[in-house]
């Protein structure tokens, strides 16, 4: 018997394991199980327990048998292996452990005689099913197992989560989803003990939820008349012209929740309010401002038709939730809160009236009337709220819990304030984001979010102080659709970076190691297989960083299996099996294309990993800054700008682009000593759905020289805005001032912010 944290014991005998191939009748050793995510406690045994047709199994307490069938029907579906409900010597059995006091804790015995599950609640007792679930061949997942027996390795589990809230997040205003989908979406959340489905229902682009008492919601408000084609930053904007939409009825929606329940999920519905309301006021004008007709909304974005505080509309929002509360059990009602333009409501006499009523500051202040108000009305029936971070704005609702999404600052502030939070920060729980630097990856909304971003990913904000941090109840995943149209294309954004996560909100801290659960993971990835799930496969996939030291630029090439070999070319050809193997750091002195891929033997398994260098008199010098880039966005650290590689031209947040959040910035270059320069080249990303605008104007001067250069940028609708200066100086610095656009105006995403400047490599010839 051993107790292993991450290190884990490796399987000889391959008949225990569908995934390895068979062997004879000799008596297995023990092996690792690969569970995901990773257990609090595992110990080994030697032997097996061997499942066959005379196996039995028993509930002690009534509060298990249903997940006892549940057990039962997994096991009959992917075999042909039928547990029996009586209590033989050969049993799996589930007993009520009230000493297990975590409710959602269990543990997991198995011996050669028997499998014993303990937990004190059906939480407990289903999350030890999973694990379960995972020392059995993953044939049983899509009911092709074949034998009569099936050996699972003895061993012990104490498990029990870290955090209490671990959700997942579905956009489905964008795009709509069939019901069995959305049911395969949480059956594959329950299979990694997440606990919590928030299901984004009401959008501009659609209502999704049937609500009886006001049928133009579903007439009208569910199908807009057509969709935007290609990448909201495109212009000019296209579209499909094929009326698209949906909606689920309540029936669909009580079978939903009952099919969540059983599973130990909790569905959080999400009514957006006061914005992203367009769809809602398409239906009934007279929830906006202006009364006016309106269409559904056909494109993404921020749109400044929002409900208008009127007593009318408190009403229809009241007479909603009373819908909404009959079909969703549970204690929670998200109400959004987030992106509402106060545009309509600036120029609206009813709100400024309403303003001056209720000695509001200003329309912020109207916002958080606006949530307080309908809080009252949801605690009222038994229910407490959640809000995006916006609703801090004005002054946070009594009773709220804030989910963190634009970064933890929203966190930090509730939680301070004595308020439950859930952190799911773009930068590390926005799975619409890039996940791999492919250029041929599927059109994504932006930014760059990798797989071991999402595992390295700690929901407890560092300003936190321990009792402080005992408001933050987990963190969530979320996927917005906008440029997802079918399950396939959700599917390959959500894993497998929903097992990553699942790993940061359940497993402790000590026991994660990304090495380890990348091991783990191809094992998983088999089980996705058989439950035909279209997963992103980017663990044999080379990546490459770039280094500066003592003055030389250095590439490092690495692949997340160690098991892998990287062969790699120089010359601008692809590599193959004779193609040199990666052993070390490659110094770059020219310009060059590197080439690389991971090898098995001799068989290439990766894509082609492909960086062009192109060397200045910038690369490898001093860089400083009067603001640093924003943490989120400096993944290739300070030297990203002089490393002679250029950012992606379809995603900001890759390792070249460094981001500056709503600031002027200042670039000092050294370049060490004297010398002719002919120009300055860069670019700035310009993606205004984004938040992301190219500075008004650049100020280029060289500290030691009088010359000073002003370079106003008009503005563009292009993605990327280029700048090239022309100049004949013989100088040792360079020194950029970028002057931040400003505050975005109305109709705009981010209205009311300052927008961030991405700037990429500054070359200098």
């Amino acid at each position: 018997m051993r107790n292993f944290k991450p290190i884990y014991y490796i399987l000889i005998c391959s008949f225990t394991f569908l995934l390895l191939s068979s062997c004879t009748d000799e008596k297995p050793i023990a092996i690792n199980p690969a569970i995901i995510p990773a257990p609090a406690s595992q110990q080994i045994y030697e032997g097996v327990f061997e499942m066959s047709n005379s196996t039995g199994i028993v509930s002690t307490d009534a509060a298990f048998t249903q997940i006892a069938g549940f057990l039962k029907s997994y096991v009959t579906y992917g075999s042909s292996i039928e547990l029996k409900s009586e209590d033989y010597n050969n049993v799996i059995i589930f007993k009520k452990d009230a000493s297990i006091t975590n409710l959602e804790g269990y543990q997991l015995k198995i011996t050669t005689e028997r499998i014993e599950i303990l937990a004190s609640s059906s939480k407990g007792a289903f999350y030890a099913v999973q694990s379960l679930r995972q020392l059995l061949p993953t044939s049983f997942e899509n009911g092709s197992y074949k034998n009569d027996t099936v050996s699972i390795q003895n061993l012990e589990i104490k498990d029990a989560p870290q955090f209490t809230y671990r959700g997942m997040h579905l956009d489905v205003g964008r795009h709509f989803f069939p019901v069995d989908f959305i049911k395969k979406y949480i059956d594959l959340m329950g299979m990694l003990k997440m606990n919590t489905f928030h299901w984004h229902l009401t959008e501009d682009q659609g209502w999704r939820i049937e609500i009886k008492k006001y049928p133009k919601l579903q007439e009208v408000a569910a199908y807009r008349n057509e969709t935007l084609i290609g990448h909201y930053s495109d212009q000019p904007h296209k579209f499909d012209g094929k009326k698209y939409g949906g909606f689920y009825t309540q029936e669909q929606i009580k079978d939903i929740v009952k099919y969540a329940s059983d599973r130990q999920i909790d569905v959080i519905p999400e009514i957006e309010m006061p914005g992203h309301a367009q769809a809602a006021i398409s239906a009934y004008p007279e929830l906006g401002c202006t009364g006016k007709p309106i269409d559904v909304a056909t494109k993404w974005g921020v749109f400044e038709d929002i409900y208008c505080p009127k007593e009318a509309t408190f009403k229809f929002l009241e007479d909603v939730i009373d819908e909404v509360i009959a079909l969703f059990p549970g204690k929670y009602i998200h109400i959004g809160g987030d992106e509402a333009p106060k545009t309509r409501w600036k120029n609206c006499a009813h709100c400024q009236s309403l303003i001056k009523k209720e000695n509001l500051k200003d329309e912020y202040g109207l916002q958080s009337y606006f949530i307080k108000r309908m809080e009252k009305y949801i605690n009222s029936k038994g229910k407490k709220i959640i809000g995006w971070d916006e609703i801090l704005e004005g002054g946070l609702a009594p009773n709220a819990t804030v989910m963190s999404w634009r970064g933890t600052e929203g966190a930090v502030i509730a939680a301070k304030q004595q308020h439950d939070v859930i952190l799911t920060p773009g930068s590390h729980c926005y799975f619409d984001h890039y996940q791999s630097t492919k250029e041929d990856e599927p059109l994504a909304i932006g930014g760059f979010l990798p797989l071991e971003k999402v595992y390295n990913f700690n929901p407890i904000p560092k300003e936190l102080t321990k009792e402080e941090s005992k408001f933050v109840l987990g963190a969530q995943g979320n996927v917005w659709t906008e440029y997802m149209k079918d399950s396939k294309q959700v599917e390959y954004m959500a894993f497998p970076r929903m097992m990553a996560l699942s790993e940061v909100v359940w497993s402790k801290t000590e026991n994660k190691n990304y090495e380890d659960f990348k091991n783990r993971l191809e094992v998983y990835q088999h089980r996705l297989d058989a439950r035909n799930v279209n997963y992103a496969n980017h663990l044999y996939e080379v990546l490459g960083k770039s280094e500066i030291k003592n003055g030389s630029l250095f590439m490092n090439l690495k692949t997340s299996s160690n098991t892998k070999t990287i062969r790699y070319t120089l010359d601008g050809t692809a590599p193959n099996s004779n193609s040199a193997i990666y052993k070390k750091s490659l110094e770059i002195d020219k310009s060059l294309t590197i080439n690389a891929a991971a090898f098995d033997d001799r068989k290439q398994v990766s894509a082609i990993f492909k960086e062009t260098v192109k060397m200045h008199k910038a690369v490898g010098k001093k860089i400083s800054f009067n603001v640093l880039p924003s943490e989120k966005y400096n993944a290739g650290g300070n030297s990203a700008l002089i490393n002679g590689i250029s950012g992606s031209d379809k995603r900001y947040g890759d390792d070249q682009w460094s981001g500056f959040d709503g600031k002027d910035v200042e670039i000092t270059i050294d370049l060490r000593k004297e010398m002719n320069i002919n120009s300055i080249q860069t670019r700035f990303n310009n993606q205004k759905g984004s938040w992301i605008y190219a500075p008004s104007q650049v100020l280029v001067t060289f500290p030691g020289n009088e010359e000073f250069l002003p370079i106003k940028l008009e503005e563009s609708d292009d993605k990327i805005v280029d700048l090239k200066l022309e100049t004949k100086i013989f100088t040792r610095f360079v020194k950029l001032k970028l002057v931040n656009f400003g505050i975005i105006p109305d109709g705009r995403q981010g209205a009311g912010h300052k927008p961030w400047i991405f700037i990429d490599e500054i070359i200098i010839e």
